[in-house]
């Protein structure tokens, strides 16, 4: 074997363009996982630090639990716009950021961090001009022994990263997007978004409540009585517990 795994770093990757990145800008994390059969989105664990937006373009790093040292390297690789995806195989006991690599990473240009594992240094997290991302909260400092790797998939959330992935995330969490589709599903995204905001705007200016709550009402009676669903006027607690 002429690779040695667990000390790859591959320094660069196929990155999509710049414009089709941007078109997920404004899209709500929640519309995009909607398209994508509610099976791309990272776990709930992973729990923004700040209410700054992710988008940007996946660079991945694969650490053993606790250490980052292959994660420092990754700060010097990463090139600006990227969200560098560490898999920290979930392991919250260290943390495997705070607020030196923080300020380094912003000052060359990288766009978010997302951890599965612990971050430390809470505040600077808020107060940073980037995205962070993190499964936990830690002050227990990390190891620097390696081994590790740069840019091959890793999982993170629950989700399989590849870098050039796109990632969206705002307050609700992180979706992952394959670039190969993600032309196709921005148009889909950006169309259902418009059309929820123009549900929400219908909604505001409706005065009568009544008509509302007929409408909600039809809409989901229709669906429950397609799937055979029985009214009673009265429950009965005898008839729930005796069958």
């Amino acid at each position: 074997m002429n690779e040695k795994v667990g000390f790859r770093i591959f320094k660069d990757f196929e990155r999509p363009s710049q414009q089709l990145v941007e078109r997920f800008r404004g899209i709500p994390s929640s519309n995009i996982g909607d398209i994508l059969s509610r099976l791309y989105c990272m776990r709930h664990e992973i729990c923004p630090f700040n209410d700054n937006e992710l988008l940007g373009v996946a660079f991945t790093v694969k650490a053993p639990a606790g250490d980052n040292l292959v994660l420092h390297k990754a700060l010097d690789l990463a090139k600006p716009g990227d969200v560098i995806v560490v898999d920290a195989e979930g392991c919250v006991d260290r943390s495997l950021m705070g607020e030196m690599m923080f300020t380094y990473a912003e000052r060359r240009g990288i766009k978010g961090v997302v951890v599965d594992g612990a971050i430390r240094d809470v505040d600077a997290a808020k107060r940073s001009s980037m995205a962070v991302y993190a499964k936990a909260v830690t002050p227990q400092g990390p190891y620097k022994f390696g081994p590790g790797e740069i840019n091959v998939p890793v999982s993170c959330g629950g989700q399989v990263v590849f870098p050039g992935d796109i990632l969206v995330g705002d307050g609700d969490g992180i979706v992952v997007i394959r670039p190969e589709i993600a032309g196709e599903l921005a148009e889909e995204a950006i169309r259902k978004h418009n059309k929820e905001q123009e549900e929400l705007e219908r909604r505001a200016a409706e005065t009568s409540t009544a008509e509302m709550e007929m409408r909600h009402d039809r809409k989901y009676d229709a669906v429950l009585k397609e799937l055979g669903i029985q009214y009673h006027e009265y429950a009965d607690r005898k008839r729930g517990i005796n069958r």
